[in-house]
């Protein structure tokens, strides 16, 4: 298992973690998004990414 960060993909994250699927979902970040980086994500659509990414691995280690 790597370790998922911003320049990771959300395909990566979900397949590493499945766990964070319902996070990406409760945002309303497309899991399906063409390889995309998260970081790019959430430049895109106007999402803090160190939100986001604290939100990710806090569901991580609750798990």
């Amino acid at each position: 298992m790597r370790e998922c960060s911003l320049e990771s993909s959300v395909p990566d994250w979900i397949i590493d973690h499945p766990e964070t699927t319902m996070v990406f979902q409760k945002l309303g970040i497309d899991t399906c998004c063409g390889g995309k980086s998260l970081e790019y994500l959430c430049h895109v659509q106007g999402l803090d990414q160190d939100i986001v990414l604290s939100k990710l691995l806090e569901t991580i280690k609750s798990t």
